[in-house]
């Protein structure tokens, strides 16, 4: 079986659309979202019923549960928090209730899925290193583990060689560099995994930040990927 494992979508709807058509054409019969539906972008509600429609599992990621007040957003830098408050005023009580919901991990098919580090994913760290990597392997059992958070495509292996994290990258908020979208597909019975990178209508999605009032640096560090 093949699964699709998506993360940061980040209210961009443009790009998750273009991410759904493309998890279609290629026939993938499950949808895993690794969190942060929410934030940044112009279209949170449209994209959290869409999530609610299409993915098999979804996790929480730390702007999902920011919005809802379940974590703080005391470390957020200023346009993070600007956005949270917005889209705290323009998410429905159907999705807020839906994001309240969503728990910090889930596994299945032998795979472990959490927004940001299997140990103590409440507190919303990240994995940049192999030596940060390291000390995440004894906090699970599963033979891989698929993260986002960080926004940016990785993959680390433990010194044994039976573990594998993978951070998947950003369906609507890329910071590598590369302005397209990401994502990866993953082969449960090969073990093998695809990454994808995609263009989407990059322009249309700034425009609309712009339009509904959220800062422009949101709009201009999609243009860049960064």
């Amino acid at each position: 079986m093949k699964i699709a494992y998506i993360s940061d979508i980040h209210s961009n709807l443009e790009a998750l659309e273009t991410t759904l058509q493309e998890i279609t054409q290629r026939n993938i019969q499950e949808i895993c979202c690794l969190g942060d539906i929410v934030g940044y972008g112009a279209d949170p509600n449209v994209c959290v019923d869409r999530i609610r429609e299409v993915t098999h599992e979804a996790i929480a990621g730390n702007h999902d549960f920011a919005v809802v007040g379940l974590t703080s957003t005391q470390y957020f830098n200023s346009y993070a928090q600007e956005a949270i408050r917005w889209t705290s005023q323009q998410l429905s009580e159907t999705n807020k209730l839906f994001i309240k919901e969503l728990p910090l991990t889930c596994s299945q098919n032998g795979v472990l899925c959490v927004h940001s580090t299997p140990t103590n994913p409440e507190d919303w760290d990240y994995i940049f290193s192999r030596e940060e990597a390291q000390r995440q392997f004894g906090a699970f059992k599963e033979q891989m583990c698929f993260i986002g958070h960080s926004h940016i495509p990785a993959e680390f292996q433990s010194r044994n060689k039976k573990q594998r994290i993978i951070n998947v990258g950003s369906v609507g908020q890329p910071r590598d560099r590369d302005p397209r979208l990401s994502f990866v597909i993953y082969d449960t019975e090969s073990r093998e995994i695809e990454r994808i990178r995609l263009k989407y209508d990059v322009e249309t999605t700034a425009a609309k930040i712009r339009k509904v009032g959220l800062p422009e640096f949101l709009a201009e560090r999609l243009l860049w990927g960064m």
